[in-house]
């Protein structure tokens, strides 16, 4: 059974100008995690907000354990939970306060809101914090609370957009044991993420977007063959690049990623494509200032995929050419 369906989904701002969705369609099965992978504008957060019925889509239709997110609003909500990418909690209250608010907010009981609170936050682990106000709270603590506030009505069905933006690689981690238990207890997931290795972790199917629409979806293994599994990646001095281009298109069978004095493409053969590149370029006396295997990243897939770099990547790499001026 499918417990979100979105159907041809089109959203645009700007009368047109912009556009957002374009004939967007996902589903998520029943008691699974769909991640929804893609970089800063492709399209991933308007699509959860017209799941959690923040916003109308121009076009389309899409459904939350059946129902209809623009007919009737109302009963969604009373289903789902939603986290987005920034804490949505008041900074003056203490952590207690703010869980105690929300479940009033969802028209919970005194006592009822007061036993949720408790609950939840020894459940993530901030209970000795919960009479601290939110502003002395670390970048985890305020994401885990805003997760736990998401929790408040005990949803059936959790949006997560980007829940470990902003977090170090130990609060990462401990958001995906977080979301991992939650899993367990039978939660539907929609998880949004830009990275490739948080979707690997946690996700059972992974959607791929760019630009509005989804271009790929499957398992990771599935995502990874069609990036080769790994990628082989070379960086030499400026007098070897074009050689240095030839031998890896030759021992990797694809087309080659330039970056400066870094050449890449997708191997299926790993540790055998390694040694394969290191005997040519030792014949054709070339010295790599770097070599090895690395696992598919973001704009992996998307070079993979579409023939280009995530489009945040592109940003990044003007900014620095200009010296970080916007």
């Amino acid at each position: 059974m499918k417990s979100v369906i979105a159907e041809h989904l089109v959203k645009t701002y700007r009368k047109g100008e912009v556009v957002a969705l374009n004939d967007l369609s996902l589903d998520v099965e029943e008691g699974t995690v769909l991640g929804v992978l893609g970089p800063n504008g492709a399209g991933k957060t308007t699509t959860v907000r017209i799941l959690a019925t923040l916003l109308k889509p121009d076009s389309g239709h899409a459904t939350v354990a059946g129902i209809d997110v623009v007919k009737n609003p109302d009963k969604v909500r009373e289903l789902i939970g939603l986290s987005g990418q920034y804490a949505a909690v008041d900074e003056t209250l203490t952590g207690w306060d703010n869980l105690v608010m929300f479940g009033r907010l969802y028209h919970l009981g005194r006592q009822q809101s007061i036993d949720r609170a408790n609950d939840l936050l020894e459940r993530f682990d901030l209970t000795e914090a919960s009479r601290r106000p939110i502003k002395t709270y670390s970048g985890g603590m305020r994401r885990r609370l805003d997760l736990a506030a998401s929790l408040i009505v005990k949803p059936k069905i959790l949006f997560l957009d980007e829940p470990t933006t902003g977090l170090d690689p130990r609060g990462r981690q401990d958001m995906w044991g977080v979301i991992q238990e939650l899993v367990k207890g039978g939660v539907t997931l929609l998880l949004t993420t830009q990275y490739l290795e948080e979707a690997d972790q946690l996700a059972d199917e992974i959607a791929v977007i760019d630009r509005g629409t989804v271009i790929a979806r499957g398992t990771s293994d599935a995502l990874k063959t069609q990036v080769g599994g790994e990628r082989l990646e070379i960086t030499v001095e400026n007098t070897d690049v074009v050689a240095a281009q030839e031998i890896v298109a030759r021992v990797s069978g694809h087309a080659t990623h330039l970056d400066l004095r870094t050449i890449s493409a997708p191997v299926s053969t790993g540790s055998v494509a390694l040694m394969n590149a290191l005997r040519a370029l030792d014949e054709a006396k070339i010295h790599p200032l770097d070599i090895g295997l690395k696992r598919p990243s973001l704009d992996d897939v998307f070079l993979s995929l579409t023939g280009h770099v995530a489009e945040e990547t592109v940003q990044e790499t003007k900014k620095k050419k200009r010296g970080g001026k916007k």
